[in-house]
C-alpha cells in the first residue's frame, strides 16, 4: 500500500529545501511616465546651455574682433560652468555677508544645485546638467550597439568612485585656505574677470593631449555607464554630499516587493535597490530608473518616510499598502516642477535685485578680452 508524505516530512527525507514562496504581484496600475518626463527636461536644460554657449561666443567675438561684429549681452548663465569661481563666491558670502561683485550668477546657480541636492537628492546631475545628460546617452548608445555595458571590477569601483571626492578635496582645500579678501582679490583681478573667456579658450585651442583626453573620457562613457560622473566629477561629489541630508530617498515597501530584481538591474549608478530599505547613498542620482523598472504597484516610490511600519500593512491588503504611501511619494511632475521652480525663483530674483550680472564695463572687457591667453592667476 503506497504511503504519502507531508510536504515537511518529505523535505526532511532529503527531497530538498522548500522553495522560496512567490509573492503576490498587484501590478501598477497606470504606466510610469518619469523617463520621458525627464528626459524633457534634460534636453530642455541642454537646449538652454547650448544657446548661453551660442551668446557667449557670440559676445567674446565682439572684443576679439574689436567691435566688428555685432554686439550681445554677455549671458550670466555661462557662470554655471565655473564650479570653482561658485565655490569661491559662496564661501565669500557665507564669511563677509556681502554679495560678489564678479560672477554672482556662480554664487546663483552653485545655490540652486546645493539646494535642490538637498531637498530631492542629487537631482541635478541627473536632472539638470549637461554634462550628466551627454554622458548618459553615450553609455545608452554603448547599449545600443553592444548590447550590454561593461563593468569594473568589484575591487577596483570602490577605489574609482574616491576619486572624484579626491578632486573636490582638492579644490575645495584651495578655497578654503584663502581669505575672504585673497577671494575678492582674485575676482577681481584680470585674470578673475576673464576666466570664463580663459575656459572657452582652453576648449578652442585644445592641445593633442587634450583632445585625447577628451576622447578617451567620452569612448570610456560609451562603454562603461556614467564613467565621468560616477569616478571623476567633482561638482557631482559635492552635490552627493549635499544630498545625504535629503529628506526624499528611494524607499521600497518589503511587502509590495516580489523580489524580481529589475530595479538594481536598472540603477545606473549599480546601487543594491533590490536589498534595502532605503537608499541613503551619495551615489544616487534621483533619476528614477529603478522606479520606472518596478512592475509592483507602490513597492518602490521617491518619497519621505512612510507614515506607518512595515509590520502594519500585510502584503495581502493592498488598499492599506497605498495608503501609506499616499502624500508621502515626490512623483516625477513633482519632481521637475520644483526644480524648474527653484532654478526660475533664484534666478529670477537675482535678476530682479540686480545681483545676476557682472557690471563691467565693455572698455574694459575691450582691454581683456583679446588678450585672455596673457594673464595668469
Amino acid at each position: 500500500m503506497a504511503t504519502t508524505l507531508h510536504p515537511a516530512t518529505a523535505r526532511s527525507a532529503g527531497s530538498g529545501p522548500a522553495p522560496r514562496r512567490r509573492k503576490p504581484l498587484f501590478r501598477r496600475s497606470a504606466p510610469d511616465r518619469s523617463q520621458s518626463l525627464r528626459r524633457t527636461v534634460q534636453f530642455a536644460f541642454l537646449g538652454l546651455n547650448v544657446w548661453i554657449g551660442i551668446q557667449f561666443l557670440m559676445w567674446v567675438h565682439y572684443f576679439e574682433s574689436h567691435g566688428a561684429s555685432r554686439y550681445v549681452g554677455r549671458p550670466a548663465g555661462v557662470d554655471g560652468w565655473l564650479p570653482i569661481a561658485g565655490l569661491m563666491n559662496l564661501k565669500y558670502f557665507l564669511f563677509t555677508g556681502h554679495l560678489p561683485l564678479i560672477h554672482p550668477a556662480s554664487l546663483v546657480l552653485i545655490s540652486v544645485f546645493l539646494l535642490a541636492s538637498m531637498f530631492l537628492k542629487k537631482s541635478f546631475c541627473s536632472w539638470l546638467c549637461p554634462v550628466g545628460t551627454v554622458s548618459e546617452y553615450l553609455w545608452k548608445l554603448g547599449r545600443r550597439l553592444f548590447r550590454r555595458n561593461f563593468l569594473v571590477p568589484r575591487w577596483l569601483d570602490p577605489i574609482l568612485r574616491s576619486l572624484k571626492y579626491l578632486l573636490l578635496a582638492f579644490f575645495a582645500g584651495i578655497v578654503l585656505t584663502m581669505s575672504a579678501d585673497a577671494l575678492n582679490g582674485f575676482l577681481l583681478a584680470p585674470f578673475g574677470i576673464i576666466v570664463d573667456v580663459k575656459m572657452l579658450n582652453f576648449f578652442r585651442e585644445l592641445s593633442i593631449g587634450g583632445f585625447a583626453i577628451l576622447a578617451a573620457l567620452m569612448l570610456l562613457s560609451v562603454f562603461i555607464q556614467n564613467f565621468w560622473c560616477r569616478f571623476l566629477c567633482p561638482y557631482g561629489a559635492l552635490m552627493g554630499l549635499a544630498s545625504l541630508v535629503s529628506p526624499v530617498k528611494i524607499r521600497r515597501d518589503s511587502d509590495a516587493c516580489i523580489d524580481c530584481g529589475k530595479c538594481a538591474r536598472a540603477c545606473p549608478s549599480h546601487l543594491p535597490v533590490d536589498q534595502l530599505l532605503q537608499i541613503r547613498s551619495a551615489e544616487c542620482s534621483a533619476c528614477m530608473e529603478c522606479v520606472a523598472a518596478c512592475p509592483a504597484e507602490n513597492a518602490l516610490q521617491f518619497s519621505l518616510p512612510p507614515r506607518a511600519s512595515q509590520d502594519e500593512c500585510p502584503a495581502e491588503e493592498p488598499a492599506q499598502i497605498v495608503a501609506r504611501w499616499r502624500n508621502r511619494s515626490i512623483g516625477p511632475r513633482t519632481m521637475a516642477a520644483a526644480l524648474v521652480l527653484i532654478f526660475i525663483g533664484f534666478v529670477g530674483v537675482a535678476r530682479l535685485t540686480g545681483h545676476w550680472q557682472t557690471y563691467i564695463s565693455r572698455d574694459v572687457y575691450m582691454r581683456l578680452v583679446p588678450h585672455a591667453d596673457e594673464y595668469n592667476h
